[in-house]
């Protein structure tokens, strides 16, 4: 899978509402096939930063993210929120879900 995570840092004013901002293009991302998580959190130590983790299932479906018109629509209406150019880590990784942490494994609460 293709493996990204993004950080956006907002414009404070535009900070409290970036769900808000952002939910029509988080929604036509997550009814992508190939799309298999989008997720954002925002920072618990700087409010103006948020955090996006997502995946898709190949480089196909991630070609076909960038190349969609609702990415082309987010190109242009989501820069005069943002701070600065969000930083990203891209990475393909052999694996299609999230795996376990083991080091923390929760016992069975029977």
């Amino acid at each position: 899978m293709i493996f990204i995570t993004a950080k956006f840092r907002v414009l404070p004013e535009h900070a409290d509402r970036w769900p808000e901002i952002v939910a029509d293009f988080t929604e036509a991302t997550r009814a992508e096939p190939g799309c298999l998580w989008f997720d954002w959190s925002r920072s618990v130590e700087d409010p103006v930063e948020y955090v996006l983790v997502e995946a898709f299932r190949d480089g196909d479906a991630g070609a076909a993210h960038v190349q969609s018109a609702h990415f082309k629509q987010a190109q242009q209406t989501l820069p005069p929120h943002l701070a600065e150019t969000p930083r990203i880590v891209n990475a393909t990784v052999p694996q299609n879900d999230w795996s376990l942490l083991g080091e923390l494994a929760v016992p069975d609460h029977d």
